[in-house]
């Protein structure tokens, strides 16, 4: 049973490369060693991890022990540091997993009291991570619970085929899909597809991947393809995303007519374009080729393109899986991102960090105040440039 998991991000890479996103195409800077700056990065990590250890609590969880996502999210970085694990770090693991344990339902989520399907994708990601066989149940469970929360027949049908944070404990504002929980999703119920490998996959319940493409399609900017009104035609926009159709976390441009016009965002558009990779959406579809023409001409480590430092940290962890799985060259002429792009931000997250080990945002949106998910977040991104340096 054991040979049934991998490692997400290899995997995830494997399926982008098997769609002809190529990830031999990488550019020569963001591959070639730097051995100071990987010790650097390596420090950082050991940093952050004794950080994450003296911080999580003796029920096994981290900071809001409401959200089991967080301490997966804690789960996956110390269960990626490089060398041999000490047996505080297996403890700490440990009891982690305990706790992501104790909170699976009934119906198959692994949740507390809310945000059902966003903590369901991520705990479900930390357990095929881990790869115990007496997880595959609970493993099972999650996906056939996820893959039951993709909206069909909403009455707003722009919405069809997208995912939000979940039914339960959540207010009808949002419970609307977005593209944010719909990411998350779609990057678990593919490993988990991956991780079977050759076990039969006719009878089970399954995600309808084109009602989802469907949806990400109409979070992106691109009149070609997305017939929606409210979507902007500025060229600064085209080829980016927004939240979820018809909102923006942006914003909106005011045009003369008296329209307005939703602006594209840097998290939300590696987001739309790991949505398309994990969809396998063809590498030379437009929509995938507009995507990589957006970020490669708003590309930045100063700020979250459209948003300054509003989850900046959660940004840097897209960019670092979008340039991967893309191979970094995410677009053509002049809207190229810089070939050092690994280096350039292993060395950001490296001179962020504070001086007990972890992370931390100045701006509390999306919770990255909490040093525990802001680290997590940063752990994750420096353990996947690292695998590249």
């Amino acid at each position: 049973m054991k040979s049934l998991f991998v490692l997400i991000i290899p995997l995830l890479l494997a399926c982008a490369s098997c769609n002809s996103v190529q990830a031999a195409n990488v550019s020569p800077g963001a591959s070639v060693g730097n051995g100071s700056l990987q010790h650097e990065v390596d420090l950082a990590l050991e940093r952050g991890a004794q950080f994450l250890i003296g911080a999580q609590t003796t029920e096994g969880s981290w900071s809001n022990a409401k959200h089991p996502a967080i301490t997966s999210l804690g789960l996956l970085a110390l269960g990626k540091l490089p060398g041999k694990r000490s047996p505080e770090t297996v403890e700490v693991l440990a009891r982690g997993y305990k706790f992501v344990r104790a909170q699976v339902r009934e119906n198959g989520g692994i949740y507390v009291e809310s945000l059902s399907n966003y903590n369901t994708a991520v705990c479900t990601l930390a357990l095929l991570r881990l790869g115990d066989p007496a997880d595959l149940r609970v493993i099972e469970g999650a996906r056939q619970f996820l893959v039951a929360q993709q909206a069909s027949g909403m009455v707003a049908p722009e919405l069809d085929g997208g995912i939000g944070y979940g039914p339960t404990g959540v207010s009808p504002k949002r419970q609307h899909p977005d593209l944010d929980n719909t990411l998350v999703a779609l990057e678990a119920l593919r490993a988990c597809e991956l991780a079977r490998k050759g076990e039969e996959k006719a009878a089970l319940p399954a995600l309808d991947w084109k009602a989802a493409i469907a949806f990400v399609t109409r979070c992106q900017n691109m009149g070609e393809t997305n017939p929606l009104p409210n979507i902007s035609v500025q060229p600064a926009d085209r080829g980016g995303f927004v939240y979820y159709p018809g909102f923006s976390n942006a914003g909106a441009t005011d045009l003369p007519d008296g329209s307005k016009a939703l602006r594209s965002y840097g998290s939300m558009s590696y987001a739309g374009l790991l949505s398309f990779i994990y969809a396998e959406l063809s590498p030379a579809d437009p929509r995938m080729k507009a995507a990589r023409e957006w970020l490669g001409a708003n590309f930045t480590l100063e700020e979250n393109p459209g948003l300054g430092e509003q989850g900046l940290f959660y940004y840097y962890h897209l960019m670092a899986k979008a340039l991967a799985a893309s191979g970094g060259d995410v677009a053509p002429g002049n809207n190229r991102v810089p070939e050092g792009w690994a280096k350039d931000l292993a060395l950001k997250i490296v001179q962020l960090q504070s001086g007990n080990g972890s992370w931390t945002n100045k701006n509390g949106r999306w919770m990255e105040a909490d040093p525990v998910l802001a680290t997590a977040y940063s752990m994750l991104t420096l353990e996947l440039i690292r695998e590249r340096l």
